[in-house]
């Protein structure tokens, strides 16, 4: 008799931060299968150059303040670098992980935040339009590789796993640290809980 190979569906949830993230893989039934760091940009490139090139805070420059059209050709290069590094990431991601990939999670962002470099760089946005390109090239390139992009509240989305879980949410959230061993920190399981969310909330 010949054995049926089930395949899985898989979910990706990040946990980002300036030039990395954590990537944690799950099940629909929410099994991780991979969790690791990903490198989100090249070397030698500032990884927030609208909050530490171009803000108001003097405390946060290297240099000299760069003019509106300097700082946005470094970031159109921050950028580049960020979506050559993502897809990178996200293709060492798939060849490593054999089953088909639905969905990305990645933090929300607002769909009016701003574009042109001079609001960027001025409070209250100059200190979240670093964090928001982050997202939108990883939505962008999940997207490019045909995946869903489910969008969350970085500071709830713990709780409302848990939450949708119920009796199950420490084993759940808490349990792969034992099979997987350390790390298994704050952002593991805030990525965790993204693909949790995403399996209702996404088409």
């Amino acid at each position: 008799m010949l054995s049926v190979r089930h395949t899985w569906t898989m979910r990706l949830g990040i946990a980002h931060h300036y030039g990395w993230a954590i990537a944690v893989s799950a099940t629909d039934d929410h099994d991780v299968v991979d969790r690791r760091r990903i490198e989100l940009l090249d070397r030698d490139l500032p990884s927030a150059p609208i909050h530490h090139e171009g803000g108001t805070h003097a405390m946060h420059h290297t240099g000299q303040l760069r003019s509106d059209e300097a700082l946005a050709d470094l970031v159109a290069e921050v950028r580049a670098s960020v979506v050559r590094a993502t897809r990178a990431a996200l293709r060492d991601l798939v060849d490593t992980v054999s089953e088909p990939y639905k969905v990305i999670a990645v933090r929300d962002w607002p769909d009016t935040f701003p574009t042109d470099i001079a609001t960027l760089r001025r409070p209250p946005y100059e200190s979240r339009a670093d964090s928001v390109m982050y997202c939108q090239v990883l939505a962008a390139v999940g997207a490019e590789r045909g995946w869903d992009v489910y969008r969350y509240d970085a500071k709830t989305v713990e709780s409302q796993a848990a939450s949708q879980l119920g009796a199950r949410a420490h084993a759940v959230l808490h349990g792969p640290r034992a099979p997987l061993g350390s790390p298994w920190s704050n952002d593991h399981r805030i990525a965790l809980a993204a693909t949790i969310l995403s399996v209702s909330g996404s088409a």
